[in-house]
Parts: structure tokens; sequence; C-alpha cells
């Protein structure tokens, strides 16, 4: 049984490998059938075996230069009844929601899905019946239509941005080979199975089959920015046969191999497949592939077949579901809008069972009120009924949508305008890609970070000018390490510089007078370009020399051996002839396997250990360099022993291993380096800062644990005094957990609270992707569903105690991952490393899912984007090439020390703007609607309104609504940098303190309290009450324009009690609305508008009349007073007695305003503080094999070249940034 079988038999039995990134997303279904095969063939008996078994037949199949082969019948699939369509996806790719004809019906349809909007509809609609209309049409089809039409805008200019992105896509050309010759196509056009050329910075359009390329044996440099954020670049080759006979066009054209191989999938680093040609078959591997969405990178032209189109593609698949994000607010608005909805009905029943009883009482017995319908009682309690429907619909506030999309927008717009989150840099500003989740930045409880902290930098006056192959930017200060150099006293420091610039696998191109150094990993490329800088220069290599420049002279070295690095070695060598004969062996590596390999005569072995330990302490990542003189006799012993190994058929790699180790012995120690993986500005500060905010961070990431680990210590998230869990005792204590739940009666009914770390001091966890499956049970789904079954089947079926390391049904599975979560938040860093994008995505939602939090996911790839969907809020860095995590993100900037900014700034004022706006909204639209509900025990419960037609459309579109909207849009506590000084002050958002259903239901009883003010002040006022003119004024038109004066001001002077953040426009808006409604309310009640529309305005002179009444003016003044001095004692108290964090920090805001611009004066940039640490930092090689196979072979080298061109100008190394 092989290891794979062996481990999905036994489960937790085999422990999973730390360095196998443990991709189990989109396996085939070829492979998922041999391994149920494996797992059934452990239940049963053996059976005699008749034959051989049948090949799977694969699930993917492609012929060159032919696009009706995937016409065919066989592989099409039934979309809908009878109709079919080919399952071989088209290369257009498609984001957008509408087109021409579906934007109004799907538009409106989405619309309509909000509760509210089909209520107010439904309210339309019953306006339109006469017998229980008593407001008149227009006072709800303004209101909605005015809704529709700006939400419509918005989602049509959000689609139109979408529509011109993927037409900008789509509309990219490159060349395709058509009727024997290659023309000019859009991407759109393309189909599977046609030939494809491509030339040097082209971005790659579909998966395709390198076939041939202008490099020697069709070598193609790739630059993958996209999918994984890194700028490295990446090498693939085309098939020895295809580079032979697929170079010319007329050979393209006549190309038509089969190719056999996967279904789509999302795996980034696996591809399977066969190219059956001329009755040949050949292998396929991943090194064939060129991938959508890379970049074609110092090769001139490259030809290919496309193999995955459109979304099938791996960076599509990778894409994850695209998820409609809400926020908590909503959702709880949603909730709240369904219970003033129950409140509605019950108060519409209540006044409708009264009108009933009036009605039999009182009403068919006056005969003054008869109205010629003789309609019976309950009757007309059911007419009453809809038309308090009508009347108090005004609950259910329509405007509050419309002004919760302006808010937000606005708030979007206040991100994107933010100089402190732009970077001139790289003139990158902040952009938020959504206006609907601006408020959620304030209430943030873990972030998900693809190690989005840092960037390697290589940063070392000192003058070069004696260099002309130095760079012009390098700084160096020590100037006796160069006079060392130059006066070639030290052989040891020459020595150093000389295995710097030989013992590695870069590959060098000549670009006119440049050289341009591409290396597997930024280290490498760093050190050679390092040795460069001070004299040793790395020129060229052919297969089996290399050359390089030393201080004055060119030398040329023949190369022996070429033992390459991997992740168990640790270190690399080269065995080198010098000119003069002899035979030398250099390496570099980690220190931990060096000093093993060291003689016990070498020299300067302590000295160096100190440089290391202080390297390390300051988190750089470091190398030792050493050498060995080899003997003719020993080196040609060891030759024989390497070619054997060399061709070994079983277990090569570890074979070789041994092979190398006896000659990586007896070394003699030449020095150290050390690479600082150089921080972004201010990541530890953020962290910090964050981290007092109560948000936990985790990070996610594909890199290899030491790495991981490595940035954990540079950034601050892990510290000296925290203890690491690894994933082996995670293991352990899970399963003692669920042992414990198991050998409990009471189990499955009782939560166990105990804590997972009952030792003081702080905890971490480091956990690989291999062990994150092993702990979650995420196997195959397929697989995992055999293993359920098969172990409740042996558990019924046998006495003995099911396994610990395995569940025996979904309920342990989910209780598993409970306790898993729960164990983590007990950490105060959680590192996921070597995980796929898919378990990005999964720890992400299993955070949602187990502790209802609010996450936030930020990072830089097309290996994020997956993440970056599931979470609440994703968060993409704009600073770097690869733009995918961008475009599926909900906010981009280029710096991760903007987040600080952007979430305890931005966000917390957005989420206290937004809270402070719908308490306020909510209350004035209570108390406005409750006057209503107040005067219907007065007027027989006959539906009849307490105000003006035109005052209630008007009321939330003009008279109330300016300066509640810029309370939204401008109001702070306190200002950015308070807020970012005390990160505490975050916390309220977090626990949803500033709007639940308690502040809910505050809102009400305040619009009750203010409704029963407005409306029984005004009527003690109004009863049996005469004016200066002899007249009464206690008719019902002065009444309601008491009312509606009195409420008017009330609630804008409650607005103002609520601001805490006081300009010019705020005055503005609540001293223009209270204007703006007399102003309007004196013309709509003037005798000339009264002639022009008589049946559409009926207060004639109502305004003009009741206000010149000295005695009204004193009413309103008065109920405006009782109104608003409970809330202005009750704030007072509660701001005196029980202040909260927010409280105490306003009342000394001014204190502290003045120290930070004293701060301000003061300041100056402090040095980089490093934290000590006692660990070695991690090997600096890349996380996978460097180009040493590539070398060997030759098929990367033309020709030695024999006559060097000078060179004018410098060295230039390709951009090597390690995004982390």
């Amino acid at each position: 049984m092989s290891a794979r079988a062996r481990a999905a038999s036994q489960g937790s039995l085999e422990e999973p490998d730390d360095e196998v990134v443990p991709y189990s997303d989109d396996e085939t279904d070829d492979e998922l059938q041999s391994e149920d095969d494996l797992d059934r063939s452990e239940d049963q008996l053996p059976e005699p075996e008749i034959g051989p078994p049948p090949a799977a037949e694969p699930g993917w199949s492609i012929r060159a230069n032919d696009r009706e082969y995937c016409n065919q019948p066989q592989f099409k699939k039934k979309v809908f009844l009878c109709i079919k369509k080919s399952r071989y996806s088209g290369n257009a790719i498609k984001t957008y929601k509408y087109n021409f004809f579906t934007f109004l019906p799907l538009n409106l349809y989405e619309q309509f899905k909000r509760v509210a909007n089909l209520y107010f509809l439904c309210l339309l609609i019953l306006q339109i019946i006469p017998q229980i209309s008593t407001l008149p049409w227009y006072t709800t089809l303004v209101p909605l239509v005015l809704v529709l039409g700006i939400t419509a805008i918005k989602d049509l200019v959000d689609d139109l941005a979408r529509h011109r992105m993927d037409k900008e896509i789509n509309n990219r050309r490159c060349d395709v080979l058509l009727n024997g010759r290659f023309v000019a196509t859009r991407w759109m056009n393309l189909q599977v199975g046609d030939v494809v050329r491509l030339k040097k910075n082209d971005f790659i359009p579909a998966d395709i089959l390198l076939l041939s390329s202008s490099n020697p044996n069709s070598l193609c440099y790739v630059e993958t920015a996209e999918l994984d954020g890194e700028t490295n670049l990446k090498f693939k080759m085309g098939l020895k046969v295809t580079d032979e006979r697929l170079q010319e066009e007329d050979q393209l054209a006549r190309f038509n191999a089969l190719i056999l191989c996967e279904e789509p999938n999302n795996r980034l680093d696996k591809f399977v497949g066969t190219m059956i040609w001329d009755s040949q078959s050949y292998p396929l591997d991943l090194d064939n592939m060129l991938l959508r969405g890379c970049k074609i990178r110092n090769t001139d032209v490259c030809h290919g077949l496309v193999i995955f189109a459109g979304n099938d593609t791996k960076i599509m698949r990778n894409g994850g579901k695209t998820r409609f994000k809400r926020t908590r607010i909503d959702k709880l608005m949603n909730y709240m809008v369904y219970t003033i909805f129950v409140l509605l009905v019950l108060l519409c029943a209540g006044l409708a069972i009264g009108h009933t009883y009036w009605y039999e009482s009182i009403g068919s017995k006056a005969w003054y009120l008869y109205d010629g319908l003789n309609y019976s009682s309950s009757y007309r309690g059911f007419l009453s009924f809809w038309g308090y429907i009508i009347i108090l619909n005004t609950m259910v506030p329509i405007s509050l949508y419309v002004s919760v999309e302006v808010i937000r927008l606005g708030q979007s717009k206040f991100i994107n305008w933010d100089l402190q989150m732009y970077y001139a840099d790289k003139d990158k500003p902040a952009k938020a890609r959504t206006t609907t989740l601006n408020e959620q930045l304030g209430q943030i409880e873990y972030i998900f970070s693809d190690k989005t902290g840092t960037l390697t930098q290589n940063i070392m006056p000192v003058d070069f000018s004696w260099n002309k192959y130095a760079d012009k930017k390098f700084q160096f200060e020590d100037h006796f390490l160069v006079s060392c150099i130059r006066s070639k006293k030290d052989p040891q420091i020459l020595e150093f510089f000389k295995l710097l610039s030989l013992c590695h696998t870069v590959m060098v191109e000549q670009k006119g007078d440049e050289l341009v150094y591409q290396a597997a990993s930024p280290d490498e490329g760093a050190l050679v370009t390092a040795a460069c800088n001070f004299g040793f220069v790395f020129l060229s290599r052919t297969q089996d020399t290399i050359t390089i420049m030393e201080m004055d002279h060119e030398e040329t070295y023949e190369m022996l051996a070429l033992l390459d690095f991997n992740s168990d070695r640790k270190r690399m060598s080269i065995i080198l002839r010098f000119p003069d004969g002899k035979i030398r062996l250099y390496c570099k590596g980690a220190d931990t396997v060096i000093y093993q390999r060291l003689d016990a005569n070498s020299k300067d072995k302590e000295t160096t250990q100190e440089a290391l330990d202080i390297f390390a302490n300051e988190t750089l990542r470091t190398l030792c360099l050493c050498y060995k003189d080899i003997s003719q006799a020993e080196y040609d012993a060891w030759a024989q022993k390497h070619q054997a190994a060399s061709v070994s058929m079983g277990n090569r790699e570890e074979v070789l291993d041994t092979v190398y180790e006896e000659i990586e012995k007896n070394l003699l120690l030449i020095g150290a380096t050390a690479i600082e993986d150089k921080l972004q500005d201010g990541v530890p500060e953020t962290i910090a800062k964050l981290a007092k905010a109560d948000i936990k961070i985790w990070v996610l990431t594909g890199d290899k644990k030491e790495t991981a680990e490595n940035i954990g210590y540079s950034c601050q998230l892990l510290t000296d005094d925290m203890k690491i869990h690894y994933g082996e005792d995670v293991n352990v204590q899970l399963r003692n957990r669920q042992t414990q739940r198991r050998n409990d009666p009471q189990g499955r009914n009782k939560k166990l609270k105990e804590l997972f770390f009952t030792e003081p001091g702080k905890n971490a966890l480091v956990i690989t992707g291999g062990w994150l499956n092993e702990i979650l049970y995420e196997k195959k789904k397929k697989r995992r569903r055999l293993r359920l079954k098969k172990l409740r089947k042996r558990h019924t079926n046998s006495s003995n105690p099911p396994d610990s390391s395995q569940p025996v049904d979904d309920w342990e599975k989910e209780k598993r991952q409970e306790d898993f979560v729960d164990m983590a938040c007990e950490c105060s860093a959680v590192i996921c490393c070597r995980v796929t994008p898919k378990q990005k995505a999964n720890v992400v939602s299993l955070v949602k899912r187990c502790k209802k939090a609010v996450t936030l996911s930020i990072g830089d790839g097309a290996n994020d984007v997956n993440m970056i969907k599931t979470a609440d809020i994703g968060v993409g860095i704009s600073g770097q090439e690869g733009m995918q995590a961008v475009m599926s993100s909900d906010y981009a900037f280029a710096q991760f020390r903007y987040l600080e900014r952007l979430l305890l700034v931005h966000g917390r004022w957005s989420y206290i703007r937004m809270c402070k706006f719908l308490r306020y909204f909510f209350y004035k639209n209570f108390a406005f609607t409750l006057v209503h509900f107040w005067f219907s025990f007065f007027n027989g419960f006959s539906s009849q309104t307490a105000y003006e037609d035109w005052f209630i459309t008007l009321y939330n579109v003009c008279y109330s609504s300016l300066p509640v909207l810029l309370v939204g849009l401008l109001d702070q506590d306190v200002n950015d940098k308070i807020s970012l000084r005390f990160p505490k002050l975050y916390l309220p958002g977090q626990q949803g303190s500033l709007f639940n259903y308690k502040n809910f239901f505050i809102s009400l009883f305040h619009g009750i309290f203010t409704s029963l003010m407005t409306f029984f002040i005004p009527y003690g006022a109004f009863l049996q009450t005469m004016g200066q003119d002899g007249e009464a004024p206690s008719d019902y038109q002065s009444f309601a324009v008491v009312a509606a004066s009195s409420l008017i001001i009330t609630v804008n002077l409650q607005i103002s009690l609520n601001t805490s953040y006081w300009t010019f426009v705020n005055f503005f808006a609540v001293l223009g609305s209270i204007a703006l409604y007399f102003g309007v309310m004196f013309d709509i009640h003037s005798a000339g508008i009264h002639v022009i529309f008589p049946t559409t305005f009926t207060f004639t002179g109502a305004a003009s009349n009741a206000l010149r009444q000295p005695y009204l003016w004193l009413t309103i003044i008065l109920t405006v007073g009782i109104c608003l001095l409970p809330i202005i004692c009750i704030q007072f108290l509660y701001q005196t007695i029980w202040p909260s964090v927010g409280d105490k920090v306003q009342r000394n805001r001014k204190k502290y305003e003045l120290e930070d611009e004293e701060e301000e004066k003061k300041k100056k940039k402090p040095a980089f503080q490093r934290g000590g640490r006692s660990r070695r930092s991690a090997y600096a090689f890349s996380h996978s094999r460097g180009y040493a196979d590539l070398i060997a072979s030759g098929r990367s080298i033309r020709q030695r070249p024999r006559v060097r061109p000078e060179l004018r100008e410098s060295i230039r190394e390709v951009p090597q940034d390690e995004n982390i």
C-alpha cells in the first residue's frame, strides 16, 4: 500500500508531512475512485484477480488545431431540459450581473427582495383602492420611486465598472493559429485546442501547454504575481519532442496531438496529463504548463496549446464563489423592520377593533355622521384596519434605506480621499471597492492575513566608483571591509565573496549592456548581487563551467557537480576545478547543519557563532559559508558513487542525499551572511495597536513552517515569552477532549468549558496544513463519507471502543472543529502554514461559524482570493504587481500599516455614525407616526390623519433628513489621532453595544414619549381656548400646524444634542431644515396655490392664522422644552456618574489634542528597534528546489560564450521582492 493510501486509511496514526501543502480541494474523479477502492479493499476479503484493472478513463480530452473536436456529442452536457452545451468553457469571463435587457427586471427583483420595498409597493396598491385610502397615492409613490431610482443608478454604475473590466480583459489580443497562419485574436474568441503565440511581457490568456519557445530547449520564464503575489520568476519547459519539431508556423499548423489530462480543478501545484502524438505517449506535468494570469518574462516568443479556458482555468477555479456580503447592522435592521411591522399590525388591529365598537355604540347612532354607505360595523373595522396600515406606514421608514446608501457612499469617498492612506512611492491611494460594508469595519474581531506585512528588501555610504559593475543605489558604510577587498591582503575575505559568486543556482541573461540575474529565491539573487557590488561578478555559466570577474580579471571554473538545496539538506554545494587544477567544494547552508559537518580544526567557529546569535536575535535570515579542498582520487571515487546514485530507479533522492553527505564533511568555515526580511513601515506597531483593540490576528500562508514562524517573530506577532504549540500537541489535546466527551454519559448534552491551556503565560499556535486536515477531519469529501459510514458500522458491529483519532459521526466532527477554534482563541497568536487556498477559506469560515464573529481577510495574490471572498470583509494589497486579490476585495491599499487607520479610524467612525443615524431615524419616525395613534382616540378611530397630507409626504424627505444625514457622514466623537492613541475606543463596535435591540426599544420609548408630548400638550392648550381676536384657534387645521411645528423643532434640536462634531454645515442643516419647514408650510397654506390646486392644497390660511397667536407659540416652546429636558438630564447623569471609555476620552479631548500637537513638533524618526529573540532565524533559501537540475541538464544554455563583451553600466537584478 502506498504512503498516501496508508495515511488515508490510518488517519492520525501516520503524522502528516509539515513540508507538504495538503491539496485536497478539487481532486479528479479517477483519483477519488482509486482511493475509494483502497478503502473498500480494507473491509473486504481479497478476491482473485482475473486480469489487470481497467484504466480510468481520462476526464479531459483535447485535439490540437481542431475546434470541432470539443463540440462532439460525447463532450456535451445537459443545461436545461433537452438543451445541451459543450462542457468545455469558452475563454470569455463574465463578472457583471446585468445586461441591457435584464437590468430592469433583475434589479427590481433584487430590490423587492428587501422587505421594506415590497411592503411599500403593497401600500401603494392599497392607496389606489378608494374605500381604504386615507392618504393620496403620491405620498408613497414619490419616496418609493426615489429609493428604487437611486439604488438602481448605484447598481448600474457598479455593474458598468464590471462590464468595463470584463471588456478590457476579454478584448486583450494574442496570436492564434487559424487556417495555417497566426492571426491576432481577442482573448474571448480563444477555444480549447487552439495553438497560440505569446511574446515577452504578454499575460497568458488561458491555461496553456508550452510547446516551444525562442529560448534553448523551450525554456520559458513566467512571473506569477497574479497567482501568489510573488515577483520572483519561475521557469517552465516544453517537451523535448515539441521543442525539436514545433518551432515553425507550418510545423505548428500540422500539429494534431491528442491531450488526455485531469479535469479542471483548483490545484496550483499539480497537473497530470498525457500527450499522444504519432502513436507515441509523452507524460505532461505542471512544469509544462503556463497558467492564466501569469506573465511571460525574458522569453521573446513562445507557443502553446490551450488546455483549459475561461472559468475552467486554475486562477478562476481558485476564485471561490462570489458571496453577497451584508453587514451585521443590515441583518439587524431587517429584523427590526419585521419587529416594527408586527407592532404596526398589532396597533392597526387594535385601532380597527376600537373603530368597530365605536361605530356600533356611537357612530351608527349619530345622524350627522351618516355617509350613505350601509356597511356593517365589522366591515367598517376591516376597512379601518387597512386605512391605519396606510396612515402608520411611516413606522417602517422607506427613506431609511436611501439615506443609508448615501451615508455609505460618502464614507467610502472619505476612505478614497484619505491622504494618510496614500502610498506615494507607487502612486497607490486607498480604494473602497464597495459601498455597503463601511460600518462593519468598526466591528472586526478576527483578521486573517497571508503574512501580508513584510517585503524583502536588501538595504546594506562607501564610494564604489572603482567597481564599474556596482549598483549605483547600493549603500554600504564599512570602509574597512572595502579597503581589505581592494588591497587583497586578507584571503579569507576574498574567499568569502568568491563563494557567493560561485555557489548558487542563479541564471544570468545578457540584455544589451546589462546582466539580468534570475534567481529561484530572493535571497539567492540578493547574495549574488552583493558579491557583484564588492567586485566578484557572476558573468555567465554553461552546463559545466561558471565564469566570474574577480576584481580586475576574469576566471572560468569547471563545474564538476552541483548539489542542490532541499528542505531536508538545508544546504547546497558546488564542486569546482580551479584553473590551476585544484578541486574545491564550496558549501552554504543553515548553521544547524553546517556546524555538524565542520572539521575539528576549523577556525573562527566561536566568533561566527556569536555573530549568528546576534543576527538571530535581530530576526535576520542567516547562512554559514564553508569550503573543502578535495584530492583527485577522492573526487574520482565519489564521482562514481554519484553517477550510480543519479541513475538509481528507487528512492533516488534518498540515495543522492546519502552520497552528498559523504563529500560534505570536514568543512572549513569562512563566515556567515545575514539577510533582513525587512518589514514594511509600521507593521509591528500596527499589530500591537490592533491587539490592544482586542482584534485577533491569524496568519494563513502557504510558506513553510520555519519561514512563517520567522515572520511571526519579525512582526512581533510571536514573542519570546510565548509558549508555542505545534500540530502534534494540538492533536493530542483535542483527542483527549474527544475521549473525555465520549466517556461522559452526558457528553453530548453538555458543553465542556475547561480551558485547554491552564498554565499561566501567553500561548501561540503554529500548525501546518497537513495537521489542520488531520485535526479537523478535512479529508476528501467522498472518502470522508465512506470512512464515517465504515466507522459507524465497525462501532455497532464490534464491542471494541471507537478509534479516538477518528470521528464516529458528523456531530463529533463538528465538536472537534469547535474545540480547535476554542483552543486557538485561547492563544495570543495563530499561524497556519503550508495551507491551500481552500484551507484558508475553510479556517475563515470555521471561525465565522463557531464564534459568530466579524472577520477580515487581507492578501495580495490569487491564492488569497477564496479567503478574501469568504471573510465578512476582504482587503487586497495593491502595492504589488499581482492585482487578482485587489479585484476580488472590498477594500484595497498598498501597505499593511494602513489597516490600522482603516479599522480604528474609518471603521470606528463609520460604525458610530451609522448607529447614531439609525437610533435617531427610528426615534424621529416613531415620534412622527404615533401622533396619529393618540389622535385616533379622539376621532372615533376613523383613520383620520393628525397632519396635513403634504407634511406627511415631505417630513422624511425635506424637513428632518439633512441634519441626521450630516451626522451620519461627518460626526466624530474624537479625532483620528486620539482614535489611534486609544485603541480601546474600538471595543463598543465589537460588542455591538451602540445599536442593538436594547437601543431600538429605547428609541421606541423615546419616540412614544415625544409623540405623547407633541399631541397632548397642544391638545390641552387648545381645549376651551380663546384667541386674542376673540376667535377660538382650536380647529383641526390649527392643531395640525402646532403639532407639526412642535415636532419639527423637537427632532431637529434632538439631533443637535446627539451631534459630537459641530461644523458650519451642521448649524446650517439644523436651522435650514426648520426654516425650510416654515417656508414651505406658508407657501402651501397660501390662497394663491389653493386657487390653482383646490383639491390638493386644502389648508388655506391655516399657518398664518395659527402662528400669529402668541399663545400657540408658547405652546410650541413648552412642548419642545418638555420633550428635550428629560433627555438632557439623562445624558448629563450618564456622562457624570456612569461614563464610558469614550466619554472619559472625550472629556479630556482638548488635553490630548494639545499633547499630540506638542509631540508632532518634537517628533523625530525613531531607529528601528528589534525585539529580542532566542530562536535561530529561518534558513534563507526558497521554499522549493533551485535551478540545479536545469543547469546540470544544459537545457538553458545555448553555447559557451567565447568573447566577453564589455559591459558599460551595471549588473541589474530582476526585482525579487517576496510578498509577505
